[in-house]
């Protein structure tokens, strides 16, 4: 779910832009914790945490810089996250270039292709985004249709990217995202012959905001995503595919747990999917570098905020009424969504009777296994779909 500097951060976002407000909690915490904080205090910072994890606000930051560019390289200050392989967004406050696989560099700078885009000047904050594409898939030459899905709350924005007779894939972006995410897997899914609907769902841009201003963490959320399967089947789709990334994939869950629609679904593709909420916030906390007992805190005082029940979200445990096949991509070096809870699920799928495939990916971050290696990841999408569909 943004940026990808997660160690100090929030849930990465797949726009690539990180939420400010982990640095509330600030350095020392711990420390003052130990020093007597009371229960007082302590259930505040409970409450500022769930307060973080509930605010639908994007506020991007631009943690890398720019020390040189021309029209065939750019260089950053290096560190893990800069030194990542791939394809890459570099996105700042008002540009956008792709750029490619590391070149070059030495232990303070990494030197990368500069592959389209402008050229940023030296000095420029930027970020490595995990889309390299802006703003709509007329950015990748296909076209596509602005449509509105009506939903449980208003009218939902969405694009409509026509295809062949295979059956429609609706894609569901992350917490923090925007329908950005969806353009890498487009062309693809297009050239396999898929309509895609690229959805959008409540506090999303454009979206209605939920009635109590914050995310439900895909408890109410998944009501959207039955509008939208309802739009696509209003447009002649018998069957559905399911792609969604991070908590689009704790949304999928919840639809395929709770509506009357999932069994249309064919096909689900998770990609670095969050299929327990519990482990996810822990995991949260330790990035925080906050004290083990606040996770439980914060979950608590989140469950009773926005009425939520975490343990329907631990899908190992609770798995969804309708377990349609589904691949599973995760990157081993995700700091955001423990690549654990994914290999833990596919474990124990066999018990669970839900056919579910792992796909294990090294050295990025969340959400990132297309921008390793796109053509390899889009083979594995496909490959799948291939398989399963027929």
């Amino acid at each position: 779910m943004a940026s990808t500097r997660t160690a100090a951060g929030w849930l990465i976002a797949p726009n690539g832009r990180a939420r400010l407000g982990p640095r509330i909690l600030g350095i020392g915490i711990g420390a003052g914790l130990g020093l007597g904080l009371g229960t007082g205090a302590v259930a505040g910072i409970g409450w500022v945490y769930s307060s973080i994890l509930l605010d639908p606000t994007v506020r991007p930051i631009y943690p890398e810089r720019v020390l040189a560019a021309d029209r065939d390289t750019v260089t950053l200050v290096a560190n893990r996250l800069t030194r990542q392989p791939g394809i890459w967004g570099l996105r700042w406050a008002d540009g956008l270039a792709a750029v490619g696989p590391v070149v070059g560099g030495d232990r303070h700078r990494v030197v990368r292709e500069l592959r389209g885009g402008p050229v940023p000047p030296a000095g420029t904050e930027a970020v490595l985004d995990t889309g390299p594409y802006d703003p709509d898939p007329g950015a990748l030459g296909l076209a596509f249709e602005a449509v509105d899905v009506p939903g449980p709350l208003g009218d939902y924005p969405g694009w409509v990217v026509p295809g062949g007779d295979q059956p429609w894939v609706v894609l569901v972006h992350g917490r923090g995202g925007t329908l950005r995410e969806g353009l890498r897997i487009l062309p693809a899914l297009h050239g396999r012959g898929h309509p895609v609907l690229v959805a959008s769902y409540r506090n999303d841009e454009g979206a209605p905001p939920s009635p109590d201003g914050h995310y439900h963490l895909g408890d109410t959320e998944w009501a959207d995503l039955e509008a939208a399967v309802a739009y696509v089947r209003g447009r002649g789709a018998d069957r559905v595919v399911l792609m969604g990334w991070s908590m689009g994939a704790a949304i999928i869950g919840a639809f395929l747990d709770r509506s009357p629609a999932a069994d249309r679904v064919a096909a689900v593709v998770w990609d670095a999917p969050l299929v327990d909420w519990r482990a996810t916030l822990r995991q949260q906390a330790r990035n925080r570098r906050l004290p083990g007992q606040l996770s439980p805190l914060a979950g608590a005082v989140t469950e009773r905020r926005i009425g939520i029940d975490f343990d329907r979200f631990d899908l190992r445990r609770r798995p969804p009424a309708v377990r349609p096949p589904t691949l599973v991509v995760h990157s081993t070096a995700d700091t955001a969504v423990p690549p654990w809870t994914s290999r833990s699920l596919v474990a124990a799928a066999p018990r669970l009777d839900w056919p579910m495939r792992l796909v294990e990916v090294p050295d990025v971050e969340h959400t990132a296994a297309w921008n390793a290696d796109p053509a390899a990841y889009e083979r594995t999408v496909t490959g799948f779909l291939d398989e399963v569909l027929g």
